[in-house]
């Protein structure tokens, strides 16, 4: 089990790296290794999370600047990650594993529409900003409560609700995407830890992994094409859906 948890850690890594969607194959891999749901979700939050805040440091030109709405917004991410992972850990795991199929499959249709959901964030903000200085904290207070519950699709949303509310360039976008991801993480794998809901030998393999994959993410990204890793991450999220579905619903 340890090398299906580095394998799965390492390819999610470079998946994260390439274009996102790491949870869609930790989560799975976590379940297999014989965890139960509740603390399969936990501990693959804990073996990714350092993925977003290595992504953001890698393009530090980038990071936003430590201004009122950031702080804010950063809030925002950290109440709505520890709100979720508090909502997890609270509800009996049966209510936790009924949605698991349908939270799969909608993390995987707002993957495979990513790129229309941020064109469409485009055409709606028309390139003007938003004067008030709390624009975005509630919708990135709302999608960090997801964040903190599953986490699957957790960059797409941010991605779209800053491109909604901030018209800023894509790579600017994707920094304090990142950014907040890490908050959201950050406040949620703290609660999980506190409560014991992490399983730390399968977390530290598939974080080894993670890093390695995350590593070898940077490399790859200057040869391998992103649309052949997103079309992995669809087929396995829809393939995924189907299995939990068949095992959960009926």
């Amino acid at each position: 089990m340890a090398a299906l948890l580095a394998g799965a850690g390492a390819l999610g890594g470079v998946i994260n790296a390439l274009a996102g969607g790491a949870t869609l194959i930790t989560f799975p891999a976590m379940v297999a290794a014989g965890l139960p749901p509740v603390i399969a979700n936990a501990s693959s939050a804990v073996a990714i999370s350092p993925g977003h805040i290595l992504a953001a440091l890698a393009d530090r030109e980038n990071l936003p600047a430590p201004d009122r709405r950031f702080w804010l917004l950063s809030i925002g991410a950290t109440a709505g990650g520890a709100l979720g992972a508090f909502i997890l850990l609270a509800i009996p795991p049966a209510y936790f594993i009924l949605p698991v199929p349908a939270l799969i499959a909608f993390a995987t249709l707002l993957f495979a529409f990513a790129p229309q959901v941020q064109a469409w964030s485009a055409r709606r903000r028309g390139g003007q900003a938003q004067e008030s200085r709390a624009r975005g904290v509630l919708p990135i207070t709302l999608a960090s409560v997801y964040g903190g519950f599953f986490g699957a699709g957790l960059g797409v949303i941010l991605t779209a609700v800053i491109s909604i509310t901030d018209p800023g360039n894509l790579r600017a976008i994707k920094s304090l995407k990142n950014l907040l991801a890490t908050f959201v993480t950050a406040a949620a794998i703290v609660i999980f830890i506190a409560q014991g809901s992490v399983h730390w030998p399968a977390t530290l393999c598939m974080l080894a992994g993670a890093l390695a994959g995350g590593y070898l993410g940077g490399h790859l990204i200057r040869v391998l094409p992103a649309s052949a890793v997103r079309g992995f991450v669809i087929v396995t999220g829809a393939v995924m859906t189907v299995i939990y579905a068949a095992k959960y619903w009926f």
